[in-house]
């Protein structure tokens, strides 16, 4: 898919600052990571009285279906078959908007610290879509575009110029034109309303796309007369989240349309702001799911195997009914630094007696790991070679074998809702690999049944109906079976 941006200038203020207010040098060609492929920046032509950018974005194709089968929450056009034919590689969508917004972000909020007047200030600009799908028709295109102070060609695409009598597509050849506007102000219109016409999105969308949404409408979206029809479509119809936008936007509106009422609305606004529960980090969820899964097993000495730079073993120290916490790490270097954390030198007597840290490594058994109620491996796994996987599983569940094992790893169906994350990328780069849920289910039964233990498995982070939560854990406890035969062999 494709995107031509043009502007002139004169010897005084030369078109080529178009590369300035792009962040982007008109000189190179360059190419960024974005979701489902890659995005090419180039410029076609650039002197000081025409410059035009070309954003150029390859799809992967394979990636597309692995991740998310073409289609976004509210479904794609031909559902039944879009897994193997769409229009994704080649027509305008959420999939050019979400490359717009990675490679143009400083442009789209309007930051240029070379040329701040220029950023500022009204440009000619035309903009050039050669393949946009519009559902509802150039009419459509007009309405949304027009009121912003463009003025909109759509030329309709033939299904087919050999067969005149088979109509239009639902695709317009798009050119946009404007004097008044400036560049910040026309990719937030692209980022918004070219998704808007696609009527589907290529991912999932959650309470966070209000507040984008939000961001990218400032100045414009609230006064708009298809502001509904927006809200809605960007949203994907869910009605839970379009009448929160909506409402927002009232607020906004109205506050822009009566300055006696700005101070009070701007309370209205802070209140329900401050009254919204913002979105908790999935660290913390995971940290949170960790602890309650440690308080239902009763275990009061547990050990943090990869414990890194100590976040949770200082969770830990919080609640008294931990009576001894070890933190182990292959790395000194992040144990100094959950040593710092803890603050270990300043530490009390009685709460250092409950804390170790000390260095060791997970793949060789470990006669100081032994005796303990409960071991964590949180986001530990997916950091080993598969071929030494087998070590850390006999050091942990075979030798130092405690009662309560839990362990917690991405779920690499969830990278799909990671917008900005790579195709094919995992979610660090140490990561040597990264499971599905069944494929981290036939992992731990494995593990259970070799071991004496049962498990049993809980999402962490918001469950996806699709794709699952974006962190998944596994509760390890040795079985009772396993308890009964030691008891009556120790008789």
């Amino acid at each position: 898919m494709f995107l031509t941006i043009t502007t002139t200038g004169t010897d005084e203020r030369p078109a080529t600052d178009l590369g300035f207010l792009l962040h982007k040098h008109p000189d190179n060609a360059q190419t960024f990571s974005t979701s489902y492929g890659i995005a090419h920046v180039f410029y076609p032509e650039a002197d000081t009285a025409r410059c035009t950018a070309a954003l150029l974005l390859e799809v992967d194709a394979v990636a597309l279906v692995r991740r998310g089968k073409g289609k976004g929450r509210g479904g794609a056009p031909d559902a039944a078959l879009s897994q193997y034919v769409n229009d994704r590689p080649y027509a305008a969508s959420s999939l050019l908007a979400v490359a717009i917004g990675n490679v143009f972000s400083s442009a789209m909020r309007g930051v240029c610290k070379a040329r701040p007047e220029r950023a500022a200030a009204a440009l000619p600009l035309r903009v050039e879509v050669p393949a946009l799908p519009a559902r509802g028709g150039p009419e459509l295109v007009r309405r949304l575009f027009e009121p912003l102070g463009w003025t909109v060609t759509a030329a309709p695409v033939a299904l087919d110029a050999a067969f005149p009598e088979w109509g239009d597509s639902r695709y317009v050849g798009l050119v946009l034109e404007s004097e008044t506007l400036t560049l910040s102000e026309a990719l937030r219109h692209l980022y918004v309303l070219l998704p808007v016409l696609d009527d589907a999105k290529h991912y999932w969308v959650s309470s966070e796309e209000v507040d984008k949404l939000l961001r990218a409408g400032k100045g414009w979206l609230p006064g708009h007369p298809e502001q509904k029809l927006i809200t809605s479509r960007y949203l994907s119809r869910r009605w839970s989240l379009t009448r929160q936008a909506m409402e927002r936007l009232e607020l906004v509106r109205l506050a822009e349309s009566d300055d006696s009422e700005v101070e009070e609305l701007d309370n209205a606004v802070e209140e329900e702001t401050e009254a919204e529960e913002k979105p908790t980090p999935l660290a913390v969820q995971r940290r949170e799911a960790i602890l309650g899964a440690l308080k239902r097993s009763g275990a009061a000495r547990v050990l943090d195997l990869g414990c890194g730079q100590g976040q949770l073993v200082q969770a830990l120290l919080k609640d008294p009914s931990f009576t001894e916490i070890v933190g182990v790490d292959v790395s000194m270097r992040a144990l100094t630094i959950a040593s710092r954390r803890l603050k270990l030198d300043r530490m009390g007597e009685r709460q250092a007696a409950r804390v170790k840290l000390f260095q060791g490594s997970l793949a060789y058994t470990d006669q100081r790991l032994k005796g303990y109620d409960a071991a964590v491996l949180s986001e530990v796994i997916e950091h080993l070679d598969l071929p030494r996987l087998p070590a850390l599983e006999y050091a942990v569940f075979g030798a130092a074998r405690p009662r309560t094992v839990l362990v917690t790893t991405p779920n690499v169906e969830y990278n799909v809702r990671w917008e900005t994350l790579p195709a094919g990328h995992v979610r660090h780069g140490d990561h040597r690999f990264e499971w599905t849920r069944e494929e981290f289910r036939a992992w731990a039964h494995r593990v259970a049944e070799l071991h004496g233990y049962e498990v049993e498995f809980t999402p962490v982070g918001p469950d996806d109906p699709e794709v699952g939560p974006p962190t998944q854990m596994a509760v390890f406890e040795i079985g009772t079976t396993t308890i009964a035969a030691k008891e009556a062999k120790a008789a």
